[in-house]
Order: C-alpha cells, then sequence, then structure tokens
C-alpha cells in the first residue's frame, strides 16, 4: 500500500533507435546537457564498475536546483536505477529507475519511473513536485528521443563545438572574479547592452543579457552557470538565439607559470528551421556553423581579452 504522500508516476514514450544506443546514451551522463534540456551540468562524485555517485544541477519549473544522486547501471537488461542522496527542497526524497526495452532491432520503448515526497508532506509542496516531475520527464524523454534518433541518423554536420583561448600575466582568481562578476558586465564589456544576475543559491546563477553582434543587432540570452572558484564556470542557455537550438559551455581557468590560460569553449546545435530566414535563402547548414562560431568566438575573445586587461591591471 502506497504511504500518505507519496507518488508513483510513470512517463514512456517509443522511438527509432537500438535499444542499446538508448541505453548508452542515458548512462554516458557527461552528454545530458546536450541531450535533456532541464540538465545544466552533471559531475562524478564517484564512480565504480557498475556503482557511481553524480552531482546534477538542472532547472526545475523554471529554478535553479542541484542535488546529488547514487545510481545503479545494469548493461544487461538495460536499467539505471537512481536515487537521489541530498535532495533540494521542496523535495524530501526522490528516485526511480530508466527501463530500456527492445521492440524489434531498430526501435525501443523507454519507460521513466519516479517515486517521491514532499517535506512534511505539504500538500502544495507535493503539487509542485509533481508540475515538475511531469514537465521534465516528458521534456527528458522527447529530447532523448530527438537526439538519440540524430545520433543514429548521423546528422552530426548540427553540432558544434571549438574554444577560444588567452593566456594572461595574472592570477587566475582576478581572472575568475572577472567572470564571475557577470552584474558588471554592461559598464565593463561593450558587447554587453543589458545583464541581469541572480544567485539565491551560492554558485548557482542564473544570467540574462542583451549582447550586441558586430552588424549593430542584439539578441536575448539567459543561461544557468555553475561555478567552481577559482577554476572554471558552466553554463547552459536556457533562452537561444534563434540559429541554435542548443548552446551550452564554460570558462575554464588553469594556471601555467606565473600566468593562466584562460578558455571558452562552446557546444552549439544549429537550428535549421531558421537558416535562411536570418542568413537568406541560399544558405545552409555550413554557413549557419561559420555564422555562429564567427559571432560567439568576436564576444567570448572580447569577453576574454577585457578580463586579461582586469587581471594584468590587478597584479
Amino acid at each position: 500500500m502506497t504511504q500518505m504522500g507519496h507518488r508513483e508516476v510513470e512517463h514512456e514514450i517509443t522511438m527509432n533507435a537500438p535499444a542499446a544506443a538508448v541505453y548508452r546514451l542515458i548512462a554516458e551522463v557527461e552528454n545530458w546537457p546536450r541531450i535533456f534540456p532541464p540538465t545544466v551540468f552533471v559531475d562524478h562524485v564517484e564512480r565504480s564498475d557498475n556503482e557511481e555517485r553524480i552531482r546534477i544541477w538542472a532547472t526545475a519549473n523554471g529554478a535553479a536546483k542541484n542535488w546529488t544522486s547514487r545510481r545503479v547501471l545494469d548493461p544487461d537488461a538495460l536499467r539505471i536505477e537512481f536515487r537521489q542522496e541530498v535532495s533540494a527542497p521542496p523535495v524530501a526524497a526522490m528516485g526511480g529507475t530508466w527501463v530500456i526495452e527492445p521492440i524489434s532491432d531498430n526501435e525501443s520503448r523507454v519507460r521513466l519511473l519516479h517515486d517521491y515526497r514532499a517535506i512534511d508532506d505539504k500538500p502544495e509542496d507535493l503539487a509542485w513536485i509533481d508540475e515538475a516531475v511531469d514537465r521534465n520527464s516528458r521534456s527528458e524523454l522527447a529530447a532523448l528521443k530527438k537526439n538519440v534518433e540524430l545520433v543514429v541518423g548521423s546528422s552530426d554536420e548540427l553540432l558544434l563545438s571549438f574554444s577560444d583561448t588567452v593566456h594572461i600575466d595574472g592570477s587566475a582568481k582576478d581572472v575568475y572574479d572577472f567572470i564571475n562578476e557577470a552584474q558588471l558586465w554592461k559598464e565593463r564589456l561593450p558587447h554587453v547592452a543589458r545583464v541581469s544576475l541572480e544567485e539565491e543559491t551560492p554558485g548557482l546563477q542564473i544570467l540574462e543579457m542583451d549582447t550586441l553582434t558586430k552588424d549593430g543587432s542584439s539578441h536575448t540570452t539567459k543561461s544557468v552557470r555553475v561555478t567552481f572558484p577559482h577554476s572554471r564556470i558552466v553554463y547552459k542557455q536556457i533562452t537561444v538565439p534563434a540559429l541554435m537550438t542548443l548552446h551550452t559551455g564554460y570558462w575554464l581557468f588553469e594556471e601555467e607559470g606565473d600566468g593562466v590560460a584562460a578558455t571558452s569553449q562552446h557546444t552549439v546545435v544549429i537550428n535549421t528551421e531558421n537558416i535562411t530566414k536570418i542568413l537568406g535563402p541560399e544558405a545552409g547548414i555550413a554557413q549557419a556553423r561559420t555564422f555562429v562560431q564567427n559571432a560567439l568566438s568576436t564576444n567570448s575573445r572580447a569577453t576574454l581579452g577585457h578580463a586579461k586587461d582586469y587581471a594584468e591591471g590587478r597584479r
């Protein structure tokens, strides 16, 4: 009998992909920010052959949350059990199972099971969790279907990853501080027209800004950022420009001798539906890739250049 305040729910989806490929994509948590819209970043805390502890940063009903989970992987049965070790309020406990079932050689069914409780079994909090689990589960399964089918279809040309590195004669802390203090970017960076930074939970930021491009136009982006003083800041845009369906990245600060190597990395998926609207009727994926990389690299290099001036001026 289910105890009071305890929920058990199930979501499922069918996709055109072998069950083993689906399992692999779910098992490799490094890919989650690219395939699951709510997930910002996942980091391994501990891992062995079939068990692991992972820390997850994600959004739930528009709010940024983080928690630690234990997972048990069973590649033979195509099952992955998970249990939150440290849950984020209002969740008191959360767990579940991924179950991947072969339908045929090239088709599979994915079932996502959850069980959970709210702190003090408050009805309003349980309703909030109900909504978050339902929304995220539907979103995760739809994204999983889309992305695993893209992988099987070998649409690698839509995925673009690149980085820019600047060597700075300053401290990693000063460079980190410049990137971390994004609320000051409107005064510090000429290509930022407006900026808003919220950090209700230390180390977990929501950054919204209007960015200018070389042609004078602007676009609005909104990101969730996870900070690791003074070594890196990882992020995922939850509001992306029209030419992208996905944009994740990180700022990395590596000490080298008396200075620091500061890197801005981007991973992007091109939105094919908007290419001709933005770049003209003759444009294709190649032109979109070049445009996006040039735009992001220009702003990244500009930001790193100002960070270099800031850090070297404080030396």
